[in-house]
């Protein structure tokens, strides 16, 4: 079922990804982009799955920028946030999953709890072995930021316990996919939870890892007590670039680029995701790679669906970012889908997809 279903998706999204964290104990911007605004049509889609996705076959090439250009995706660098697969991984356990990854060529996982109602208890040390053994680096990984129980997992309550638990899989990455509404959506309310965010940073920064915090398209709404004031710009300024990190989910910026393009008083306030990014390359060690196609009547301007299904250019996206100079190995690329039809389907097809693409000469 589609998210948009919901009568709102975002919170949806936020609430179950929090109920299964529970369970875890240079060049300019204009030369790089041509035109400021994204691409309506994908360059290419991937071509249809067809027949079981445990099968053992080997996934099928996808269409897409071809040729004997480059390749978009830089080696090594092709994760997958494993939330897209919380069905597998509940009914078969991580082990089958991380195998299913290694055949369709992923290189790392990113976490979203370690256990997802796993088949099966596994501790740790096991886990971090297990993804290890199937070629996988384990990259990062989601917490909640804060719970109204004491005890709950979250950086907030249980800071140290977070990071133990990061410590012990080698994550360098360590974040949250909470937006940072915790003391709500006024100017002064973002700049306490960014304070918040420093404090975690820092102490992530002690351990040898980074801090990060994964975007929906509410973060680029407007603060309700200064609406000339965008709220991720906020966060941005007001947080420490060597301490928090970001994590751009690139499929709801552009829904935020959608929704919020205008102040609530309907003056222009127009913006491109990509921008953020070639302005601060050094803050998004992260990416989901989440595509969809553009539907006006739909509130949120987007329809999910499967990587090089919809109307995101990733190879415009991902070039841009690794044609700036030093950053081709800096960042990391994960694959996800909220709710994908089957989710070894939208595994197998996302990544084959993702290496079609070729630089365009």
């Amino acid at each position: 079922m589609s998210r948009f279903s919901q009568p709102d998706p975002e919170l949806g999204h936020r609430i179950s990804r929090r109920g299964m964290l529970g369970v875890a104990a240079g060049a300019t911007a204009a030369a790089l982009l041509g035109a400021a605004a994204p691409a309506n049509a994908a360059t290419g889609n991937a071509t249809a799955a067809t027949g079981n996705a445990t099968g053992g076959a080997t996934p099928p090439a996808a269409s897409g920028t071809k040729g004997r250009g480059r390749p978009v995706l830089p080696p090594g660098r092709l994760g997958i946030q494993l939330y897209s697969l919380r069905d597998k991984v509940s009914t078969l356990g991580f082990g089958p999953v991380f195998a299913e990854l290694e055949r369709y060529g992923y290189d790392e996982v990113e976490f979203a709890g370690y256990t997802q109602g796993s088949a099966g208890p596994i501790t740790l040390a096991q886990l971090k072995r297990l993804a290890r053994n199937h070629g996988l680096n384990p990259i990062g990984s989601h917490v909640g930021y804060y719970s109204d129980d004491p005890n709950a997992y979250t950086f907030a309550q249980n800071l140290t316990k977070v990071l133990d638990d990061a410590q012990a899989l080698g994550l360098k990455h360590i974040g949250t996919a909470s937006g940072p509404f915790r003391y709500g959506s006024t100017v002064d309310a973002w700049k306490r939870a960014a304070e918040d965010f420093n404090t975690y940073g820092a102490a992530a920064r002690a351990r040898g890892m980074k801090f990060y915090q994964h975007n929906h398209s509410e973060e680029f709404s407007f603060a309700t007590d200064n609406p000339k004031v965008r709220l991720y710009d906020i966060l941005l300024k007001e947080t420490d670039p060597d301490l928090v990190h970001l994590e751009m989910d690139i499929y709801w910026a552009y829904v935020g680029q959608f929704r919020f393009s205008k102040r609530p008083d309907g003056t222009p306030a127009p913006f491109e995701p990509l921008n953020y990014v070639l302005r601060q390359p050094d803050r998004y060690p992260l990416f989901h790679v989440k595509d969809g196609e553009s539907d006006p009547s739909n509130p949120y301007g987007y329809n999910m669906t499967d990587v090089g299904d919809g109307d995101i250019d990733y190879q415009r996206f991902i070039s841009a970012v690794t044609r700036l100079r030093g950053h081709r190995m800096a960042h990391h690329w994960q694959a996800e889908h909220d709710n994908p039809a089957e989710s070894f389907t939208f595994a197998r097809r996302s990544s084959a997809h993702l290496h079609s693409l070729r630089e365009r000469c």
